[in-house]
């Protein structure tokens, strides 16, 4: 397996429930560890001109109460904001996204490490979540994930790059192995055997094209 492949054994990944006021939400958490100081890595996931180089384009007003707006992808308000430790969003995407927020926390490791959480909260319709699981989103944050650990070390692919590289053999090894790992956080959290192993097949599946 290669480097880029192994990056997945780094995370740990959770899977639950919580209350929030629009019903019962269903919880997917990441944590991993960087090598670098909170410092550099608050700045990588809040600064508008550094997402777009390991993330996505983002625009709009970037301040507690304020929108913004990833490219193509999924946009809110900013709910929180305590830097160095925590930012909080709200993540809407579709025509009717219900509840859905993302929380960003960090906190230093020792000499230069910074720990990385990442939990995303969300109103799931049944009929989806009964289909992919977890993984429908883990995959893309475990994504997401190794494009931050590759900016923060100052080797992010280009805008190209990664388009090439989403269809290689390396990159459905990859997310091949994601979604077996939040297979594997799903049936941890309770889960039926069967409901996981046929949620984790169709996760790979959409992801891989296999």
């Amino acid at each position: 397996m290669s480097e880029i492949v192994d990056e997945i054994n780094r995370l740990h990944r959770e899977v639950g429930t919580r209350r929030v006021a629009a019903g019962e939400a269903r919880t997917v958490l990441l944590r991993r560890t960087y090598d670098a100081d909170v410092a550099d890595v608050w700045d990588a996931v809040t600064s508008p001109e550094r997402i777009g180089r390991w993330f996505l384009p983002v625009s709009g007003e970037f301040k507690v109460g304020g929108r913004y707006q990833l490219e193509g992808n999924a946009g809110g308000e900013i709910l929180e904001c305590a830097a160095p430790a925590r930012l909080r969003v709200s993540w809407l995407f579709g025509p009717e996204p219900g509840f859905s927020e993302v929380e960003v926390r960090l906190a230093p490791e020792g000499e230069g490490r910074t720990v990385f959480e990442l939990e995303h909260v969300s109103v799931v319709p049944e009929e989806f979540w009964g289909q992919f699981g977890p993984g429908a989103v883990g995959v893309g944050w475990d994504l997401m994930s190794l494009g931050l650990g590759m900016h923060l070390a100052g080797g992010a692919m280009s805008k190209e790059e990664a388009a090439a590289w989403q269809t290689s053999p390396e990159a459905k090894a990859l997310m091949s192995r994601s979604g077996q790992a939040w297979g594997d956080a799903y049936a941890a959290s309770g889960a039926d055997a069967e409901v996981v192993a046929a949620t984790t097949d169709a996760t790979i599946r959409f992801y891989t094209g296999a």
